[in-house]
């Protein structure tokens, strides 16, 4: 569907620092994606517009199969493995940093599973979703969360929140300065923000590349753990932290040499094949402390 609107496609500037200087790094289903030679975020230029994105969410055929089909089946496996995970973390972090926390918005709830979380945790007062599919917004009102079925862009509220959470949608993104300008709208001062997104100067992405299943047609926006930070303090938020507690990076790169992937050497290649079982957990514990994961979380706070 996307490919068939390629030609009202758009180039743009870095989405993190808006230089304008940037250089072919690789192709991925005829999409062409970009590195700033400022500041290394990669991002694919030419991209849809903001209108070609916008229907493409509301009409996917891919989430709507998701909603129907992947999330019931696997709901219960996801729970108890990354959002009870990801619960405790956010906790973790609003107590470390002595945060306030009486309210929570998600921006883009997807199946509810994590707005579910947020009401029985009991650490959270008020839960508000927002989640621009429709199908998946009929999923979270069925189960008595309380969500607006809009593009945050389109949201504007009559009060402010002390926390906000946005996961895996940033990448997603026309533009990213907005998407946290208009975030910035929905919190006091001094409310907290946690994002998640992948690292684009992660190990999984800088071995792999576009043969890297972060790399699609819809993560128009790979940040890095520098142009991250820059994009948030120009939009008014101090980052607090930023870490890349990704587990699967080695992983990933394993299974594709095993399944023929030629360009490694042979350091990598004792790593992840020869000596797999003594050292392959030990170096992925190692990327995900020095900021080298593909996925990345930033606590961030509002000025």
């Amino acid at each position: 569907n996307l490919k068939k609107q390629k030609k009202f496609f758009v180039e743009v500037n870095c989405p993190a620092c808006k230089a304008d200087k940037k250089k072919n790094i690789f192709e991925k289903y005829s999409f062409k994606f970009q590195i700033c030679k400022n500041c290394e975020t990669i991002f694919m230029s030419p991209r849809p517009t903001q209108k070609i994105m916008d229907s493409y969410y509301q009409n996917s055929e891919n989430y709507k199969f998701w909603a129907e089909n992947i999330f019931p089946k696997s709901e219960s496996i996801r729970k108890n493995s990354i959002h009870k995970l990801w619960i405790r973390r956010i906790i973790s972090y609003i107590k470390k940093y002595n945060l306030s926390h009486k309210s929570i918005i998600e921006v883009g709830s997807g199946y509810g599973t994590f707005g579910d979380l947020t009401i029985t945790s009991k650490f959270f007062r008020e839960y508000v979703g927002i989640e621009p599919t429709p199908e998946l917004s009929k999923v979270c009102r069925n189960r008595n969360l309380k969500i607006i079925n809009k593009k945050v862009e389109d949201v504007n509220l009559n009060k402010k929140f002390d926390v906000a959470v946005s996961f895996e949608v940033i990448e997603h993104i026309f533009n990213p300065e907005l998407f946290l300008q208009k975030i910035g709208t929905f919190l006091k001062k001094k409310g907290c923000l946690f994002l998640s997104c992948p690292n684009g100067k992660g190990f999984d992405i800088e071995i792999l590349r576009e043969q890297s299943q972060s790399v699609d047609s819809e993560h128009v926006n790979l940040f890095n753990p520098n142009s991250i930070e820059l994009l948030l303090n120009t939009n008014n938020f101090d980052v607090l932290e930023i870490f890349t507690p990704g587990r699967l990076d080695a992983e990933i790169v394993r299974d594709e040499i095993l399944k023929g992937f030629t360009q490694i050497d042979s350091f990598l290649k004792k790593i992840l094949v020869e000596d797999w079982e003594r050292i392959g957990w030990k170096f992925q514990k190692f990327l995900a402390k020095n900021n080298l994961s593909s996925h990345m979380w930033v606590c961030a706070q509002k000025r």
